[in-house]
């Protein structure tokens, strides 16, 4: 630091220094609005650095490189991009060590982002480095948790049992700041009323990546016929993303049940919005519907091999967002044998009209309301938050 700058009751010498590192779009979102956070209710002058996507650069911090060069999913992609991945890396490194920041912020990407932060603190042993996105210690490979503690001074958690599960696993120390999720408005249920009039709507979510798309389609037609035959009155609309519109409409052609397609976010909170009910593959989606009120039942599914290593490693007791939050396993998941056609619409067909089942979903979801603080200060001014503490402790 180059001026001076009040950080608790201590006078420091210049604006506090913050470099920020995302490596996939969902991170430079976060990024982003971290970086507005950090700048609107910073105490003090403050200068941010890093690299990330449009979200960050909008938000003033110029990129290395563009997103694209190191965002790659899959095995295929990721191969012949690694020299390319580890170049970037490596000139992120050089950056922060020219910068001399105060604190780093690694934002989500782990295998990316965490080889970052290893590097850096041998590099530079003194730094704060923070990681805004908690891995998934909770669920599988545990042991992570206390590895972090060489090159991780603290942990910003997206959803509020992550704490415990750190402390639990002698993890770095972790501080629930929310998921960004809970700042979409356009989420949140309006004022009563009942859901769709006098038709009983039903969103049909097969998931947003081709593969999920492709395992899911030919089940959840056949659970729409089924559940047709059952309730007369119920409509099916079905949310997507332009990218997979093409896959899906192949796939609607061979179905009896002709759902409504709906493309792009603000059809799909709307169709939320007039929900009666749910079958959506696990994933995000999920804590959408759940923010929503949006009864549910969750399925994937998987091969016979990831079955077993879910049964032997998955350390979580539900695969359901809504459920882990609430604390409770109300929320069907339908995985591996147990998605198919018939088991869907039986859980389906238990959510329509006043159930008791619809009852205790409505019930979890006010609780996951409650322990995500919807209502209050956005998650990104959590974080921001949580990042001054961090610095004044250290001062």
């Amino acid at each position: 630091m180059n001026a001076v700058t009040q950080i608790g009751d201590e006078a420091q010498p210049g604006p506090l220094k913050v470099f920020l590192v995302a490596g996939e779009p969902s991170g430079d979102n976060l990024g982003g609005a971290l970086a507005k956070a950090l700048k609107a209710h910073a105490p003090y002058p403050i200068e941010i650095k890093g690299t990330g996507g449009e979200a960050m650069e909008k938000a003033g911090v110029s990129p290395l490189y563009p997103l694209s060069d190191v965002s790659v999913m899959g095995f295929a992609d990721v191969v012949p991009a690694l020299p390319r991945i580890i170049r970037r890396a490596y000139s992120v490194i050089g950056a922060i060590e020219e910068f001399e920041p105060d604190v780093l912020v690694i934002i989500d990407s782990p295998d990316y982002t965490h080889e970052i932060a290893k590097r850096v603190r041998k590099r530079l042993p003194a730094l704060l480095i923070v990681d805004y996105v908690a891995p998934t210690v909770w669920a599988w490979r545990s042991g992570r948790a206390r590895a972090m503690r060489r090159y991780l001074d603290a942990v910003l958690a997206l959803f509020p049992f992550e704490p415990d599960a750190f402390q639990r696993l002698n993890g770095p120390e972790c501080h629930y700041v929310g998921h960004p999720l809970i700042e979409r408005r356009e989420l949140l249920p309006g004022p009563g009323g009942k859901r769709g009039g006098d038709r009983r709507t039903i969103l049909l979510l097969p998931g947003s990546r081709a593969n999920e798309i492709r395992r899911h389609m030919a089940e959840l037609g056949k659970a729409a016929s089924l559940i047709l035959e059952r309730h007369p009155e119920a409509e099916f609309v079905l949310p997507a993303v332009a990218a997979q519109r093409t896959l899906i409409e192949n796939a609607l052609e061979t179905w009896r049940v002709k759902p409504r397609l709906v493309i792009g976010d603000d059809e799909k909170y709307a169709a939320f919005r007039a929900a009666h009910c749910a079958i959506a593959a696990s994933g995000t989606v999920t804590l959408e519907l759940a923010i929503a009120r949006v009864p549910m039942v969750v399925i994937y599914a998987i091969d016979w091999y990831l079955e077993i290593g879910r049964r032997y490693f998955l350390r979580a007791p539900s695969i359901v967002l809504a459920n882990l939050i609430g604390g409770e396993n109300v929320v069907p998941e339908l995985v591996y044998r147990n998605f198919n056609a018939e088991r869907v619409a039986q859980e389906a067909a238990a959510l329509i009209g006043d159930t008791p089942e619809r009852s205790r979903q409505l019930a979890l979801f006010e609780k996951v309301a409650e322990n995500l603080g919807i209502g209050g200060d956005a998650p990104s001014q959590r974080a921001a938050r949580v990042v001054f503490e961090l610095v004044s402790s250290r001062s």
